[in-house]
């Protein structure tokens, strides 16, 4: 049985990372097995803690879709002094060692080991002396809406989250981005002007550019609603603090309930957060945003 390697952060599971696999998958034949080597946390936790990229997914999600990707098995390791300090011909001795694999696909601008000295090249080199064939992937560039063309990379979403472009995300990903946590308490303004929403606590996941966002959102039962989300600091009532919170269109739950799981695949962008001094137009402003979300989600369904 042939086994086939990948190793990555693989955050986003865009769609460069799905041709990895797809490649891998087809190395790997009927028989074979593709075996995807991760990290629980970004390398920079450890190199450089001042600039760690947030993440585009969590972890969990990040699992499912790498074995619906065709993962067989998914190895994580965390990302130590002692590993980040093994140089590129050890790292990868290590790993034949382990897994015994024929066969290593990555894209063409991989790099690993200490100091990131590791390349393809030295990865044939190895290859050479133990045995694996080594199977480049050419970069993946995918058409935005405004019909640029960008690679796909999970620095490419993390900087189209920034920008509030998240139909663009799902370009790059292949399918909407998610924002998702547990429910916890917030200020309880929703409830008090007719829109209760779902406070969500999002971890170490990026939070897009600030504003307002048409979604679907995703029960832990299956079950699904449109949903307005609000990303930013509530501007009209003087918070600093930046949160993601949901009023879910249909939904007659209690959003206030906390402690359960809440997904929203956020699917275009709506306007930016405004100051309003008058309470009764801020709730014009939310029927009407409302109003946009129905429309959206009737246009561009998410799922």
């Amino acid at each position: 049985m042939s086994t086939v390697l990948s190793i990555g952060m693989f955050d986003g599971v865009h769609l460069c990372h799905q041709a990895i696999i797809d490649h891998a998958r087809a190395a790997a034949g009927g028989e074979g097995r593709v075996v995807a080597v991760t990290f629980s946390s970004s390398p920079a936790t450890v190199l450089s803690p001042a600039r760690v990229p947030p993440r585009v997914m969590t972890a969990d999600r990040r699992a499912s879709l790498l074995e619906s990707a065709g993962v067989d098995e998914l190895v994580v390791l965390d990302p130590t002094p002692e590993l980040l300090a093994q140089d590129a011909k050890s790292f990868i001795r290590s790993l034949v060692e382990r897994f015994e694999f024929k066969h290593v696909v990555e894209g063409r601008d991989f790099r690993f080991g200490k100091g990131r000295r590791g390349d393809l090249a030295l990865l044939r080199t190895v290859g050479e002396e133990m045995g694996f064939t080594v199977h480049p992937i050419d970069p993946v560039s995918v058409n935005l809406t405004d019909c640029s063309l960008v690679p796909a990379r999970s620095s490419m979403v993390r900087r189209l989250l920034e920008q509030g472009r998240v139909r663009d995300a799902a370009c790059v990903l292949g399918r909407p981005w998610v924002i998702e946590g547990e429910v916890v308490q917030g200020h309880q303004r929703g409830r008090t002007i007719g829109c209760p929403t779902a406070n969500l606590n999002t971890g170490s996941l990026i939070l897009p550019r600030d504003g307002v966002y048409a979604g679907m959102a995703s029960m832990p039962d299956g079950e699904t609603f449109p949903a307005a989300v609000s990303i930013g600091s509530n501007p009209s009532f003087g918070d600093d603090h930046r949160s993601c919170e949901a009023h879910l269109l249909g939904f007659e739950g209690r959003v206030g309930a906390y402690g359960w799981h809440l997904s929203i695949d956020l699917c275009d962008w709506i306007r930016e957060q405004l100051i309003y001094e008058d309470l009764e137009l801020l709730k014009q402003a939310i029927q009407a945003d409302l109003g946009t979300v129905r429309s959206l989600i009737s246009l561009y369904p998410c799922r």
